[in-house]
């Protein structure tokens, strides 16, 4: 093969803070950076006219098909599917045309809705799919917003979802835990997310100050943390917590003054665009997650220097963290545990100083350098076998 190994990549959006944006961003950044070897482009669905929201190589095309799925989120269930089915059609239609007069050697999806229909699309291209959540929480609702038509189509969605999946060149995941869940499939691989970069500095550790950060939602658990510092608070007096995040903060404001926590001590923060100065000013960082699909903030927290305690939840913690090493897991959802771990690692100096300097190792598996030569290994290896297919 000669000439640039032409890759495109289909995803919503790149307009927004998520954590699939910043991912995507960093891998065809790192892409774009490795001289003339790779001609990147992406395919959105969403946000058209809209700027990235992080930083993207002006190597990289993108291409906007405006189809603006965002419109179906006002919608009820039920008025959602002939709208969700005219744009499918539509998005069908148009992503077929673009790969037909790119005809690109690998197509990348990030399992959304192109997913349906991308393996029919005769374009000549291997197709990869990586997937950014964990398979038990992938299309599930959240607890209160569930009914017994919404788990029925959740089941028949996943069951359908296998089937696609199966057609996949390759599959890929975010942790080993979460490929031993798809055991109905054999084109699986696991490449975790990576750092977009490895700091420089790292905390002093000199704060009295504990620091958690992700969204104000069930899935991160900040509700179980508020019931764990509420135990702390009387065992270290004078520790801080900081949370930050985007989000609604308000069900936890009210329950942090149901637990009658200090105000002055427990700080519910927006969040900031500059995360890395708030890891520096802290000591310690909790990871209280009823589930991810990796576990981003707690490599980032790792990287900065700081002893990290998470929940061993499903699915990312336990592929991250050498309980007793590199960071303390605890059982998940308790809090009692919980509680007893920050207070044990406050109280431990040379704990804390241990697990910190074993966490910035650990940290540097992720970089963006080692985890972007695992993606050019994958990509090689299928244009490889795709030009040994007789």
């Amino acid at each position: 093969m000669t000439g640039k190994l032409k890759i495109v990549y289909c995803t919503p959006s790149i307009y927004m803070a998520g954590g699939v944006e910043r991912v995507l961003t960093s891998k065809v950044n790192y892409l774009a950076s490795q001289g003339d070897k790779y001609d990147i482009t992406i395919i959105l669905t969403d946000g058209a006219g809209k700027p990235p929201f992080y930083a993207l190589s002006d190597k990289v095309k993108v291409i906007h098909l405006g189809i603006e799925f965002e419109e179906l989120w006002g919608l009820s269930f039920i008025r959602k599917i002939p709208v969700y089915l005219r744009k499918q059609r539509l998005y069908k239609r148009r992503l077929t045309e673009e790969l037909m007069r790119l005809r690109p050697d690998i197509t990348v999806s990030t399992l959304r809705r192109e997913i349906n229909f991308l393996c029919d699309i005769p374009d000549g291209s291997r197709k990869v799919g990586e997937l950014h959540v964990s398979r038990r929480n992938y299309r599930n609702f959240e607890p209160g917003d569930t009914n017994w038509l919404k788990d029925l189509f959740s089941k028949w969605w996943m069951w359908r979802l296998v089937k696609k999946l199966r057609r996949l060149d390759k599959f890929v995941v975010l942790t080993n835990e979460d490929m031993a869940t798809w055991n109905e499939l054999n084109n699986v691989c696991v490449i975790p997310n990576p750092l977009p970069a490895i700091p420089t500095t790292r905390s002093p550790l000199k704060e009295k100050r504990v620091i958690a950060v992700g969204r104000y939602a069930y899935q991160k658990g900040f509700d179980l943390l508020l019931q764990a510092w509420s135990r702390v608070e009387r065992e270290l007096p004078d520790w801080h917590l900081c949370i930050f995040g985007a989000g609604d903060r308000t069900p936890y404001q009210q329950l942090a003054t149901d637990l009658k926590l200090d105000d002055t001590r427990c700080e519910l923060c927006e969040a900031t665009r500059n995360i890395s100065e708030e890891y520096l000013r802290s000591s310690l960082f909790v990871f209280s997650s009823r589930f991810e699909g990796f576990g981003m903030a707690l490599v980032e927290a790792m990287s900065y220097g700081l002893p990290v305690i998470s929940f061993d939840c499903p699915c990312g913690p336990k592929d991250i963290v050498n309980n007793g090493i590199d960071g303390i897991l605890v059982e998940s959802g308790n809090v009692e545990e919980l509680a007893k771990a920050i207070v044990r690692l406050a109280k431990d100096r040379e704990l804390m100083q241990h697990l910190a300097d074993e966490a910035v190792m650990t940290a540097r598996k992720y970089d963006i350098n080692t985890i972007g030569s695992q993606w050019e290994k994958l990509f090689n290896s299928e244009i490889m076998a795709h030009l040994f297919v007789f």
